[in-house]
């Protein structure tokens, strides 16, 4: 019988628990670009909380690109030895962690936010080389992995799919075509640095000519099958859907089962439990090995150490969104979950 709080494997990673922290974004640097010194205490806290595995907040790409005013990036001069600073202090607890690289618009002099058919292919190599010099960065301040970013409405989500990407190139068309720019990147991480590569996508966007459960399942074999170590399943405006209103209706479990039928490698539900018992409930009905949570650690960064003392604990989160809207990561809600009313 699973439980959560098993030690696990993800890939070649020895986790504590079956639980994945997801990072939003936080008000996490100062002006000057460097780290403000809460990052470090809410990092530790994580990190002891009995959390399996932690991806970080949005790094972004680009400096202009940022989700928040304060949003970090990966482009100043001190950020891998911060960065540095911040893995050891969450190796200290045995939690690995990840780096996850933020990039939603791609923007040139002339013009701003380029729609992905008209980058042309010098844009997608500057892209590419962008993407993998921070995957080194990333890679010399000791993160354990990078988590690209193919998922909601991201760039290379955008790219992928065929909603967006009419291009009649050999980066459009068929969906390995329209893969490439990611099928390429990957395989030069790989060759360059010692990153566990984990991707974030779409199970299906709801749009008539976007992407579905079958070509999602066959770009989650191409990623396998190019190198990505595992996988984490998300959806369009996943926070907005994930409500107290809609807690019962979880189609992501669905087709995270299909997509684990079809691959070796490890696959993570993202987001839509919130309470022991269900999370237990999943693990033991399903094949699904591995939970993500994004906004009960926003509540209370430490919860899961009272759920290993209570065996059937509630997060404090009430799935307002408020701290989504507001893109702090901050929780402005004094109460705590309806249930203990």
């Amino acid at each position: 019988m699973k439980d959560l709080f098993d030690n696990v494997e993800l890939g070649d990673l020895r986790l504590n628990s079956r639980i994945v922290r997801t990072g939003l974004w936080e008000s996490q640097r100062e002006k000057t670009g460097n780290f403000t010194p809460e990052i470090y205490d809410r990092y530790e806290n994580l990190a002891a909380s009995g959390v399996g595995l932690i991806i970080s907040e949005v790094y972004s790409l680009y400096p202009r690109d940022v989700f928040s005013k304060y949003t970090a990036t990966t482009n100043y001069k001190q950020f891998v030895r911060e960065a540095r600073d911040l893995t050891d202090l969450v190796h200290l607890y045995d939690v690995p962690i990840f780096a996850q690289l933020g990039f939603v618009q791609y923007n040139k002099r002339t013009e701003q936010n380029m729609p992905v058919d008209k980058v042309s292919i010098e844009d997608i190599r500057k892209i590419q080389t962008d993407i993998i010099i921070a995957a080194q960065k990333f890679d010399y301040a000791g993160f354990d992995g990078i988590q690209l970013g193919l998922g909601n409405y991201y760039f290379l989500a955008r790219f992928i799919n065929p909603n967006f990407n009419t291009r009649t190139d050999k980066y459009g068309g068929s969906t390995i075509n329209r893969l490439r720019i990611v099928l390429e990147i990957i395989k030069v991480i790989k060759e360059n640095t010692n990153l566990h590569i984990n991707c974030r996508l779409n199970a299906f966007d709801g749009t008539n000519m976007g992407m579905d459960i079958g070509e999602t399942i066959e770009i989650c074999q191409l990623l396998e099958k190019y190198g990505a170590d595992s996988l984490q399943i998300t959806r369009p405006r996943s926070p907005q859907f994930f409500t107290q209103e809609n807690k019962e209706k979880n189609p992501l479990i669905e087709a995270t089962e299909k997509i684990i039928k079809n691959v070796s490698i490890p696959v993570i539900l993202g987001g839509g439990a919130n309470s022991q018992n269900q999370i237990n409930d999943i693990l033991n009905e399903t094949d699904i090995d591995f939970i993500s949570m994004q906004r009960p650690f926003v509540k209370d960064p430490s919860f899961l150490v009272d759920w290993q003392i209570e065996g059937n604990g509630v997060s404090h989160c009430i799935t307002c969104n408020n701290c989504y809207w507001k893109k702090t990561s901050t929780c402005h809600i004094r109460s705590c979950n309806p249930e203990f009313y």
